[in-house]
């Protein structure tokens, strides 16, 4: 999943990288330009995931349906999140893919995810340059966490083993009911003046960074929801 990537060729290269790796599904947030001969002529025989490339306006409608996200980020943050290492990464979706819908998200090639996109991610993954050179090509990364993908793939078929979460009884929440649980939650918090919008001192962050390292449920959301429906109907109820 490229976010407003910049220039079409980008688009092409890190195609034609997803290709080489055994990749197809590709989605686009927000392109500068795109559709583009450009994109086309850098796919080299790539076209088939150009052509089918999906384009979305916003990163939160593009991972509404998936239910772990791990965001590229080349730098710390104010509030530390989960991160994972290209090897991590290729693991970790490994064990996912076949109950969970994925998304590797990529950002704009200057100045990569921003803030508010990465707390949409459950785990950031951060591939090591060199420190006097860290400035890494889009087409690139993608290569580098497609490559240990496919590493992983094919590290699988000679392994037995079960997966983690093998057995999990529920599926996990998507990316959509997360957002919908989170406007509830921040909507709850300011009924009992727990949070004040107007000097929210990271409260937010936080607790999106406490229940993306835990990765919720369906079932586990749905109890959560009760909570706070059953705290606001209290509240209602003590206000006639």
């Amino acid at each position: 999943m490229l976010v407003n990537t910049s220039h079409p060729g980008n688009i092409g290269a890190s195609a034609r990288a997803m290709k080489n790796m055994g990749l197809s599904n590709l989605a686009l947030v927000d392109p500068e330009d795109f559709p583009s001969g450009v994109a086309v002529g850098r796919a080299a025989s790539a076209i088939d995931i150009i052509e089918s490339a999906q384009i979305f306006d916003s990163l939160e409608a593009a991972i509404a349906d998936c239910s772990l996200v791990i965001g590229t980020s080349a730098r710390s943050r104010k509030i530390p999140w989960p991160m994972l290492s290209p090897e991590q990464t290729a693991a970790k979706v490994l064990a996912e893919i076949d109950r969970n819908k994925v998304a590797l998200v990529f950002g704009r090639e200057d100045a990569g995810l921003n803030n508010d996109e990465l707390q949409l991610c459950h785990y950031h993954v951060q591939i090591p340059t060199n420190e006097n050179y860290s400035s890494l090509n889009l087409a690139a990364a993608v290569m580098v966490i497609s490559y240990e993908l496919r590493k992983a793939f094919a590290a699988e078929s000679d392994n037995s083993e079960v997966k983690e979460d093998g057995f999990w009884d529920q599926e996990k929440a998507t990316g959509e009911q997360v957002e919908h649980f989170y406007n509830h939650l921040e909507r709850v918090m300011v009924a009992i003046d727990f949070h004040d919008p107007e000097n929210p001192r990271q409260l937010m962050q936080r607790m999106r960074r406490l229940f993306s390292r835990i990765r919720i449920d369906v079932m586990e959301m749905n109890i959560l929801r009760g909570i706070l429906t059953n705290i606001e109907l209290r509240i209602k109820n003590k206000q006639k």
